[in-house]
């Protein structure tokens, strides 16, 4: 199953695929035709979804590694400030 969700999603980031058509019209951002110069143009409803994704998803696995190599030492670190803090070291 991860297998099969990861062969999706990493395509998906790096913009291999493209995302899902706009709501509002059925078209994607290719296939709007560019507007005349007096015509007022609405903001794009949504921001960078798949580059947020991204970064929250390195930012998780970053975390992870760190704790798996120096979790032991980050614990210990922790235990020794809380005794400062407390009077017992």
């Amino acid at each position: 199953m991860f297998r099969q969700f990861s062969c999706r999603l990493i395509p998906f980031v790096l913009g291999l695929i493209p995302g899902p058509p706009d709501r509002r019209g059925g078209r994607t951002n290719a296939e709007v035709p560019a507007p005349d110069a007096g015509t007022v143009v609405d903001p794009p409803d949504r921001g960078d979804v798949p580059g947020w994704v991204l970064i929250t998803l390195m930012t998780a696995g970053l975390v992870v590694a760190l704790w798996a190599l120096a979790g032991e030492a980050f614990t210990s670190m922790f235990q020794d400030a809380m005794n400062k803090v407390r009077g017992a070291g």
